[in-house]
């Protein structure tokens, strides 16, 4: 009976081992089959391209709450979480799909994967993380782009009004007019066909960032006209704006799910890591140099501090608002994709094309009635990357990674508990502090 008992033992052991190393073997992107995959390259430049959109141009304004040796030090450590949020996520997706042998997962299946594989406890809220993510992306969705509004919107009103200074409309006038061009745009439905608006808009940016630091280091005054440190109340509107500019998360997952090479997107020097080193160095130069510059003047957009009447200063106005009309379908990308996924089954097959029409047109007429609603560039932005981009780029990759390490290995000294803790922090700071100061000024700007 004794040995009967050891036999069953060893099998199940040895069934239970072979499970662990089918889990082990199984290897993800080998099972992919994305039918337009996008090149390293390509996703190089969709990835940059969700980093370096209107943020970039609103780091100045970020700096003038800061002061120069607290906004160089903090675009330093917002660039390297920003990073370690992104690796944590993309790492803990590629580790679940490993164990669920699932070739690819969104943004937020990733989450839901997570909990439902999770600690017992924590199983029974996995719809609610499910709607909870799906929120959050629509959050980022509808407060980025709308920003994306305001700033097209102010950079037409500023090149219209010099050539057409009798007819000069608000800018809330020119949001309206944005929305039919966008609508039309937003109507692309895969990420490898919006690879050209990528490049196209990557070029309009470098240029206008050439003719941006042209003025900028022109007759450059002394350091002494900038702050070297604001008043410690206004940094939670920088930590929000650099967090806005500097977080491409709401993309990350759909570029690493449908690269052809998806091993070149993590790891040392990868995809993720240059981006993000270009993205952190160039905003901090516009930030420090913008702000050097332009000092307590500097606008929402250093753009918009460029002279009225120059042809090279409008036609850096033009590029940029050409850069961001392209960024804007790429922003819009991934929720719409996250929607339709949750939808589509529902829906009868011969109805699929004008109800994707139908969600996408509804979908840029909210972000444009936002841009209306809310029509400062500079507190929007703010707001934004308070509530939706610090939601979506730190607590939620904190939370999945903590939860599915619990019940495995948190590390020597359970040192990812005290780091994911931390970060945790950093997130309630920027969130309450960030809100705080952006809705206040707010409510002093529409008094």
């Amino acid at each position: 009976m004794e040995n009967k008992s050891e036999c069953g033992s060893c099998m199940a052991s040895n069934a239970t081992l072979t499970a662990k190393n089918e889990e082990l073997n199984y290897n993800p992107f080998e099972h992919r089959n994305v039918p337009h995959p996008t090149s390293t390259a390509g996703s190089f430049f969709h990835l940059l391209k969700s980093s370096l959109g209107s943020g970039l141009l609103a780091m100045p304004a970020a700096f003038k709450h800061t002061g120069i040796i607290p906004g160089c030090i903090g675009t330093v450590l917002v660039g390297i979480i920003a990073t370690h949020c992104v690796q944590i996520l993309v790492k803990t997706s590629r580790d679940i799909c490993q164990e669920c042998k699932m070739a690819s997962l969104s943004y937020t299946d990733t989450c839901v994967k997570v909990f439902e594989r999770g600690p017992k406890k924590l199983r029974k809220y996995t719809e609610v993380v499910r709607h909870f993510a799906d929120y959050a992306m629509a959050g980022v969705c509808l407060g980025g782009t709308s920003v994306y509004v305001i700033f097209i919107a102010s950079s037409l009103k500023d090149i219209i009004d010099h050539f057409a200074p009798d007819h000069q409309f608000s800018v809330e006038a020119y949001c309206g007019i944005l929305l039919l061009p966008l609508v039309l745009i937003t109507q692309v439905r895969y990420l490898k066909f919006l690879v050209p608006f990528s490049v196209i808009a990557n070029l309009c940016l470098v240029l206008t960032f050439g003719v941006t630091c042209y003025y900028t280091f022109v007759d450059l005054p002394e350091v002494s006209n900038a702050k070297l440190a604001a008043d410690i109340g206004e940094w939670p509107l920088f930590l929000s704006t650099a967090i806005f500019a500097m977080e491409g998360i709401n993309v990350v997952m759909p570029v690493e799910n449908e690269m052809a090479k998806p091993e070149h997107f993590l790891g040392c020097p990868g995809v993720l890591n240059i981006t993000m080193v270009l993205v952190a160095a160039l905003y901090g130069v516009v930030g420090l140099f913008g702000y050097i510059k332009y000092g307590e003047e500097v606008l929402g957009s250093i753009t918009l501090n460029l002279p009225q009447d120059d042809i090279l200063a409008l036609s850096a106005k033009i590029l940029v608002a050409v850069a961001v009309f392209f960024t804007y379908c790429l922003q819009m990308y991934a929720p719409m994709d996250i929607l339709w996924s949750r939808i589509s089954s529902r829906i009868s097959q011969g109805y699929h094309n004008i109800t994707q029409i139908l969600l996408r047109t509804l979908s840029v007429t909210l972000t444009v009635i936002l841009a209306v609603a809310v029509p400062d560039l500079e507190l929007l932005i703010g707001l934004v990357g308070a509530i939706f981009f610090s939601t979506l780029g730190l607590l939620i990759p904190v939370v999945v990674q903590t939860v599915y390490k619990w019940d495995k290995d948190l590390g020597k000294w359970y040192y990812i508990l005290w780091k994911n803790s931390l970060l945790l922090l950093c997130y309630l700071t920027v969130l309450i502090s960030g809100c705080y100061s952006a809705i206040s000024q707010i409510i002093v700007k529409l008094s």
